[in-house]
């Protein structure tokens, strides 16, 4: 998803082509896993010079709002807080990510 997400639209080749500069993977299993997005509505396709192009159906904004929203149900029971004070305590975030937390923090409390 996230070649397609960058490209806007990619081939199986496409995908397998930049795939394969991090690691070795078959193009039948590009085809299959885009197949499999495909039919779980994550990806549509249209016919361009003899190949399906696919295109993403939701933004990635959408899809990890979503996993997100998800993750925090089914292993928090609903509540972010486990989740942020783990990141918070075992993963290094710059000081500049941390301005940017407090500033969408401090702009949350205004909301409520």
């Amino acid at each position: 998803m996230k070649i397609v997400w960058e490209r806007g639209s990619a081939t199986v080749r496409d995908v397998y082509e930049e795939l394969l500069k991090s690691r070795k993977i078959a193009y039948t299993t590009v085809m299959t896993m885009m197949g499999t997005l495909e039919q779980k509505g994550r990806l549509t396709k249209t016919t361009r010079d003899r190949a399906y192009v696919y295109t993403p159906t939701e933004s990635r904004g959408q899809v990890v709002g979503n996993m997100v929203n998800e993750f925090v149900s089914r292993v928090f029971d609903g509540s972010a807080k486990p989740l942020l004070v783990h990141l918070a305590e075992e993963h290094k975030i710059s000081p500049k990510e941390l301005d940017e937390i407090r500033a969408i923090l401090k702009k949350r409390r205004r909301k409520s």
